[in-house]
């Protein structure tokens, strides 16, 4: 039986994965841009809060995989946008080969 860890775990890298595919497919966005994003494309209620996914940011800057830069939105206020990285390109290519045909798009929608 899978622990409570091993859960989390699962769904930091669904979300991950998710990040990285939205960013490779729109380019640059900002954490709000993403949020609205997961919203206007899920089949259901995407409830996500600004904490995990701000979690998830952080993390993926860590690990190399995206690279946050400061600029001006469309409204003229300062925010972090976010763009995937080679490296980041590399690993969600090899996630995506490792998981099942349909299994990202399935997450998003789900």
């Amino acid at each position: 039986m899978a622990s409570e860890d091993d859960r989390i775990e699962v769904l930091q890298g669904t979300l991950d994965l998710i990040i990285l595919r939205a960013l490779i497919t729109m380019g640059p966005q900002h954490a709000y841009g993403l949020a609205a994003r997961f919203e206007q494309v899920a089949d259901h209620p995407f409830p996500l809060n600004q904490g995990t996914l701000y979690a998830a940011l952080v993390r993926l800057d860590q690990r190399g995989w995206i690279k946050g830069t400061w600029q001006r939105t469309e409204a003229g206020r300062e925010a972090k946008y976010y763009a995937i990285t080679r490296s980041g390109a590399r690993a969600l290519e090899k996630q995506t080969e490792r998981a099942p045909a349909g299994w990202l798009r399935e997450q998003i929608a789900a």
